[in-house]
């Protein structure tokens, strides 16, 4: 019964997600907003319960097929929150464009709980078949919108790669198994540090595939071509969804394939980390200049940050990894509200996603002008917003590990990639407004940016807690 209890929220958040997804097909047209309403209590609900069950110690259960520690339910409990704010943000903009539909909450609670199972996963197996529930439902959220050429484009792109990125990892995962005899995390990491593997050619060569696949979902360079079409050609309610809590459950898988489980060949993967972390942040910010749609800017911008992310993992140390945990959660809660001033200013048949929406918004409201630029300077990396304190705290890992030279080559990045987030700003507060319309954004959509922005501020201002936080789940997990 014990290991039951332990995954007492994925119980919950399934038998919620059918019961929603039943209680929709009965709906009304006009009780719509119910469905919408009870996918925000299961979220509400699902946090509680992980925080409730906060363990003291990591538990593996169903014989080593799933493990609840510290890492995992602080990571589950922000991506319950993340994907609350995403349904909040996603209500006014899907019934103006009549697709107010049940299915976007069925498959975003879903799509949650694959994140959860990946998040906990202690088994490779584990780890795939979260991935690909989270997968599944993100490819039919993408093509939701049925009259939008530019939406089932995007959900091909992202259905075929996807596809492809998920046989890699399964090749990888089959080879791992064939090297060790096993899929279990924990017996697969014995079998490596024991030194018993007479010929461990066939390991490292399933390592590279893990590692593709991995990239693949994380779209670190080369293998993020996926990534701008889907977050552009996507409706902005599904890629502010996309961008943001499934980077939580990427960092989790990262952190649950190659530290839990691979650790003992952490040479071979460092060297990989390093090159992806490079070509990523170089492609990420350089491509970002050039670019005029502000959801494909997001899209390379997200590139670049993965590639900050990577830093604190391949410094291999305990403290490098809270790092990267923390700078995860924090990009989460910036992407979430960057795109979330994008569905803000957009209304029925008009996307605010080119960068001369944005032009003169201080004259439309000094107040959200405001709020964008926190998230702007945060995702800059500019002081004392909490995007700085992600970008230090990975920073001063890599330092300590005596890479010296690669935290020069990211802060040089960095800096490159300060122009197209203040160039941004500059259209807001010098700039004539093309639309000099009042903001018609609902009163919930409104209060939800303004609470993400202030979350953004407030967490710049004090980043010890939530770093705390990242450092005390490592050491319970």
């Amino acid at each position: 019964m014990t290991d039951f209890v332990a995954i007492t929220p994925e119980l919950f958040l399934l038998t919620m997600a059918c019961v929603v997804l039943i209680v929709d097909a009965f709906l009304p047209e006009a009780y719509r907003a119910v469905t919408y309403q009870l996918a925000l209590m299961t979220l509400v609900i699902t946090g509680g319960l992980t925080v409730a069950l906060y363990p003291a110690e990591p538990q593996v259960v169903f014989h080593g097929a799933a493990v609840v520690d510290g890492m995992g339910s602080v990571l589950k409990a922000f991506i319950a929150g993340i994907a609350f704010f995403a349904f909040t943000y996603s209500k006014d903009y899907l019934r103006e464009r009549n697709v107010f539909k049940g299915e976007y909450y069925v498959l975003g609670l879903f799509a949650v709980l694959g994140m959860m199972i990946m998040v906990s996963a202690h088994s490779l197996l584990t780890i795939y078949l979260g991935l690909e529930l989270l997968s599944l439902c993100l490819y039919a959220m993408v093509a939701m919108h049925r009259d939008s050429a530019d939406a089932s484009e995007a959900a091909m792109k992202y259905f075929v790669l996807g596809a492809l990125a998920s046989g890699m990892l399964l090749y990888g995962i089959s080879m791992i198994y064939g090297g060790t005899g096993t899929v279990d995390l924990g017996e697969i990491a014995a079998v490596v540090a024991s030194g018993d593997i007479v010929d461990d050619t066939v390991l490292v060569f399933g390592l590279v595939f893990l590692v593709v696949g991995l990239a693949f979902k994380l779209g670190a360079v080369p293998f993020h071509m996926w990534l701008p079409d889907v977050y552009h050609g996507a409706p902005t309610a599904v890629t502010l969804f996309i961008g943001s809590a499934p980077k939580m459950a990427a960092f989790a898988m990262v952190m649950r394939v190659l530290v839990d489980g691979l650790e003992g060949l952490q040479a071979d993967w460092q060297a990989m980390l390093v090159i992806l972390s490079i070509l990523s942040m170089a492609v990420g910010n350089v491509i970002a200049i050039a670019q005029t749609n502000l959801k494909r800017m997001f899209a390379y911008s997200t590139i670049a940050h993965v590639g900050f992310l990577i830093l604190g993992v391949l410094s291999g140390t305990e403290a490098g990894y809270a790092a990267s945990m923390f700078y995860a959660i924090v990009y989460a809660i910036m992407s979430l509200g960057g795109f979330g001033m994008i569905v803000l200013l957009s209304r029925g048949g008009f996307e605010a996603d080119r960068l001369e929406d944005f032009k003169g918004l201080n004259e439309r409201s000094p107040w959200f002008a405001f709020i964008m630029m926190v998230f702007l300077f945060s995702m800059a990396g500019v002081p004392p917003f909490v995007g700085f304190w992600a970008k230090w705290s990975v920073l001063r890992e890599v330092v300590a590990a005596d890479m010296v030279w690669l935290a020069v080559v990211a802060v040089v990045f960095s800096i490159i990639g300060a122009f197209y987030y203040l160039r941004v700003v500059k259209l807001m507060y010098f700039d004539k407004p093309e639309d000099a319309s009042p903001i018609t954004a609902g009163g919930d959509l409104q209060a939800a940016v303004s609470i993400n922005g202030l979350a953004v501020l407030g967490l710049g201002l004090f980043p010890g807690a939530l770093l705390t936080l990242c450092v005390a789940a490592l050491a319970a997990s």
